[in-house]
């Protein structure tokens, strides 16, 4: 029930191509909400400057979570491991260090270059799905269960968002407004 009624919300914010030849598929449906998540979190790392990447709520409630940066590599990777498994292909060799990104990459400049190519080799996988085999059995990346394309598809797009959120209130924290929240 929860996998039909996220695909039916996926196929109701779907944009019907201008070009009646330009046939909706499964993927362009999933591609386009994918750029969507993309044209949020881009330009919300490109807003936070490049000496408060580090910067990590400390005061309430706020202990142990991670930076603003560390948030940006995170969902990066992240884009990388649901990439690798819709491909069914190891995880590149330089994306390295789990869920947490490669530890050689700490600049505001290389973090969002990774983000960057994250979603690129995200858009990469995601055109790969198709009706035959959104749905097919393939290996969960974490655990030992088994997922579909579809399901990692879906991960895509509400995983960015939960963190999206945190990095939305890293920035007003430091005075600075969202870029989509702009007028």
């Amino acid at each position: 029930m929860l996998l039909a009624l996220s695909l039916t919300c996926l196929v109701m914010t779907a944009v019907v191509p201008a070009n009646a030849a330009d046939k909706v598929t499964m993927a362009s449906v999933l591609d386009r909400q994918v750029s969507g998540v993309e044209s949020e979190l881009v330009p919300a790392a490109e807003a936070m400057p490049a000496d408060k990447f580090g910067f990590a709520p400390t005061q309430g409630e706020f202990k142990g979570v991670r930076s603003f940066g560390a948030q940006v590599k995170h969902i990066a990777a992240v884009n990388y491991i649901i990439g690798a498994t819709i491909l069914g292909t190891d995880l590149p060799s330089e994306v390295g260090g789990g869920e947490d990104g490669p530890a050689n990459i700490n600049s505001k400049e290389q973090i969002v270059k990774f983000l960057k190519e994250s979603f690129a080799y995200l858009h990469k996988a995601i055109r790969t799905i198709t009706e035959a085999n959104a749905l097919e059995p393939i290996k969960a990346p974490w655990g030992t269960e088994t997922t579909t394309r579809l399901a990692m598809a879906i991960t895509a797009v509400g995983h960015p968002f939960d963190h999206y959120g945190q990095l939305v209130e890293y920035l007003r924290m430091n005075g600075i407004i969202p870029p989509a929240s702009r007028s």
